[in-house]
């Protein structure tokens, strides 16, 4: 992976996650490609949908950050192929759930965006409950 590649995914993730946690879809907007596909693959909760309609349930969403919700995140592996494809496998725990993500990406005019957003997630009480 091209240093200035990597750089510019971290910094694309960053985003990602603040504009998660602050509800924030202009900084998502930043983030997301216009075609982007929101996948929704929680056993029981299946969706799909595209960017509008994303940022629209966004805009709705009382942000994590306002009610001072614990948050952590982590990316587990960015792989890129060349220079206009890659994926991140991000997991972050948020609004009393823990989430894992699958993020496709690809190289545009205006850098890394995320192109396809499939995700799965567990209410933190079931994930803890797993553990033991």
């Amino acid at each position: 992976m091209r240093q200035d590649s990597q750089l510019e995914v971290q910094e694309l993730m960053v985003r990602y996650f603040d504009g998660l946690y602050r509800s924030d879809s202009a900084v998502l907007r930043s983030v997301f490609h216009a075609d982007l596909m929101y996948v929704n693959a929680t056993r029981g909760n299946y969706e799909n949908m595209g960017l509008a309609a994303y940022m629209k349930r966004i805009d709705a969403r009382t942000p994590p950050s306002s009610r001072g919700d614990p948050r952590n995140e982590v990316i587990e592996r960015v792989t890129l192929h060349g220079d206009r494809i890659g994926i991140v496998e991000a997991r972050m725990t948020m609004m009393g759930r823990d989430y894992q993500d699958l993020l496709t990406l690809i190289h545009t005019t205006d850098g890394w965006r995320v192109l396809t957003k499939v995700f799965s997630y567990v209410e933190r009480g079931e994930a803890e409950s797993a553990i033991r």
